[in-house]
């Protein structure tokens, strides 16, 4: 079996392979000063829940964009899975990265790339909707060219209510229409109808700097449902997109 984890800055992913078919997939929050002790005492919590035996697990692909949980992370897998875990890199994925300096992408980012690629085999628009929002584009020939980073959608919430000390803290729910009669509906209007205006506004960007292609636009992350829902330029939602990429890339590095 593979144990993919994908480390971001707000949760931590970790799921479970056997051969293609993802056994099990868990969400916890990413704890910088987490101990490989701790760690192992989560995963093996979950793993044992599931009924996955610890001692079937083969090989661990890891992403990850948190520098202090790298240390953790080797620690963990050497002195629990006895193994060197394969941290995604420009060096193990087999895609063209066109990028000024290749090393600067998140890993993340590159994993989405593979994946997306992998399924669709198109010019594609992956839009990641998680701490930050990212858009990465890829070339049909399958090299990954760039994209944008924005801040995420949790972020400008947390921004304005920490800054407006008369406003609430909100739900993510979509307001019943666009002009809000109350200062929460106000809130959720500006929030994810203005997001849904800048995806929709970057896509139209990006999109007519890669003219002649038409890439297809698709969406992961948290809030990717509900933006789907108001966007008009996000065409499928890939809630799984990041494990599946961790999983390709660990096959290809067999």
């Amino acid at each position: 079996m593979l144990l993919v984890i994908d480390v971001g800055n707000t949760h931590t992913v970790i799921g479970v392979f056997e051969g293609q078919t993802l056994i099990r997939d868990w969400r916890i929050h990413t704890e910088s000063a987490m101990t490989a002790d701790e760690f192992h005492l989560i995963v093996s919590l979950l793993v044992r829940e599931a009924g996955i035996k610890s001692d079937s697990i083969e090989k661990t692909v890891i992403s990850c964009v948190v520098p202090p949980l790298v240390n953790m992370l080797t620690a963990f897998c050497r002195t629990y899975t006895n193994q060197r875990p394969l941290w995604v890199s420009p060096q193990n994925i087999k895609m063209p990265i066109l990028y000024g300096n290749p090393h600067e992408v998140g890993a993340d980012r590159l994993v989405n790339a593979v994946a997306a690629y992998q399924k669709y085999g198109t010019s594609l628009i992956v839009i990641d909707f998680g701490t930050a929002t990212t858009f990465d584009v890829i070339s049909d020939q399958g090299e990954y060219i760039g994209g944008a980073i924005s801040p995420g959608i949790g972020i400008a919430a947390d921004a304005l209510f920490s800054k407006a000390s008369k406003l609430p803290r909100v739900e993510f729910q979509l307001p019943p229409q666009v002009i809000g009669t109350n200062t929460a509906d106000s809130m959720k209007s500006g929030i994810l109808f203005g997001y849904a205006e800048l995806v929709d506004g970057m896509v139209n960007r990006i999109q007519s700097e890669m003219l002649p292609a038409r890439p297809k636009v698709i969406a992961t992350g948290g809030m990717a449902t509900i933006m789907k829902d108001i966007s008009k330029t996000i065409e499928a939602v890939e809630s799984g997109l990041t494990l599946e990429g961790l999983r390709i890339i660990g096959q290809q590095s067999e």
